[in-house]
Formats: structure tokens, C-alpha cells, sequence
């Protein structure tokens, strides 16, 4: 499988860019993608379930893609809220570097893609979207989304799609063990064979 290697900050192989096109926020996009990424052919079906499910991210304030790939999610993310500024994080720099190409040929100028530690500290973000990397084995994804969750702003949310075969209910009960109690943590949706997971920061 072309993309087993996703997980590495920098993939093997040569980074070719090749043309993809896909519908993102209810329009043709002429993007481009290449080998060494996460679904380089289009939108994976569970991305597609969460930009079909979800409702419109916070129209300000800070947005953010947890594992960005070629870019479906923050890209939709910046079309959508025009006002808002988006953050995109990816440990491949391969990622990383299309999301922002293909922010560029888009015309958003409101999408910062990075690698994790690019991201400001203090940053808080209003919505949280993600199709997290659930391969990269269990503690692994623990600890990544212990580092991006708590830093939900009062009253966001953050929206994770993940296959019921892949331990969506038990990823449910762990948060909801894990996050302190101005979170809640509820399952909005199954579609298909994904469950959509909401993490709800408290107002006060």
C-alpha cells in the first residue's frame, strides 16, 4: 500500500506532485496530491462522512485540522469560514506542504499548515475537525489527541470520525475518562461504518 508510510515526517520515495480533482465545499477543486501521504487518491470515505456530517465550523476565531493530509479537511475548514483562521497539523512534511500549496491555488489566505510544534501554545481554537490517524497505534493517538483537545476554547467543539471497527466506543469512553469535566463527550452519528465523536468545552 502506496501510503503504509504516511506516519514519518518525511516518506520515501520521491515527492511527485500530481494533479487531483475533488469536490470541497460543494465545488470542483483543481488541487494537487502525491504518493507518501494519507488517501493520496481523493477524500478517504471517513473524511467524507465528517464533512458531510458535521455543521458549519465557528465562523471566527481559530480552526483547526488535526492531521491534515493533502489538505480535504482544512481546506473545506478555510472555504467555509472565510473570517476564521485555519490551522493544519501533520507530522509528514510532504502534508504539510501540499495543504499549503493547495491553500495557495485556492486563494486562502486564512490556512496555516504546520507541523505540530509550529503551532503556537497558547493558541485555543473555537472548532476542532479530524479524521485522526487511529493506525498509528493506540498510544500514540492517545497522546496526540491529549495534546490538541484540551485546547479547545470555552463553548467549541471538536468533531472526530472514526471507524467502528477500529475502536470508535472505546476511544468515546476513554476521552470522556480522560478530559477533565468542563468536557463532554458524546457520539452524534453513525454513517456507514463511522461513528462521529463530539467533544463539547464548556461555556464557563
Amino acid at each position: 500500500m502506496e501510503s503504509a508510510h504516511y506516519f514519518s515526517a518525511q516518506p520515501a520515495g520521491p515527492f511527485t506532485r500530481k494533479p487531483l480533482t475533488v469536490e470541497l465545499a460543494g465545488e470542483t477543486r483543481k488541487l494537487q496530491t502525491s504518493s507518501g501521504i494519507f488517501s493520496p487518491e481523493g477524500i478517504d470515505k471517513g473524511t467524507a462522512v465528517l464533512l458531510a456530517e458535521v455543521p458549519a465550523p465557528s465562523p471566527q476565531g481559530n480552526l483547526l485540522d488535526i492531521g491534515c493530509g493533502w489538505g480535504p479537511i482544512a481546506l473545506t475548514m478555510a472555504l467555509r469560514a472565510p473570517h476564521a483562521t485555519v490551522y493544519a497539523v501533520d507530522v509528514n512534511e510532504r502534508c504539510v506542504t501540499l495543504t499549503n500549496e493547495n491553500a495557495a491555488a485556492l486563494g486562502l489566505e486564512n490556512l496555516r499548515a504546520s507541523l505540530p510544534d509550529g503551532v503556537d501554545p497558547g493558541l485555543h481554537f473555537d472548532t476542532i475537525w479530524s479524521n485522526p490517524p487511529i493506525r498509528i497505534g493506540k498510544d500514540e493517538l492517545h497522546s496526540l489527541l491529549l495534546r490538541w483537545l484540551p485546547r479547545l476554547a470555552p463553548g467549541g467543539s471538536a468533531w472526530l470520525v472514526v471507524q467502528k471497527n477500529l475502536g470508535s466506543d472505546s476511544l468515546q469512553r476513554w476521552l470522556a475518562a480522560e478530559l477533565d469535566s468542563s468536557f463532554t463527550v458524546t457520539r452524534e452519528s453513525t454513517s456507514k461504518s463511522f461513528r462521529i465523536l463530539k467533544v463539547r468545552k464548556a461555556s464557563h
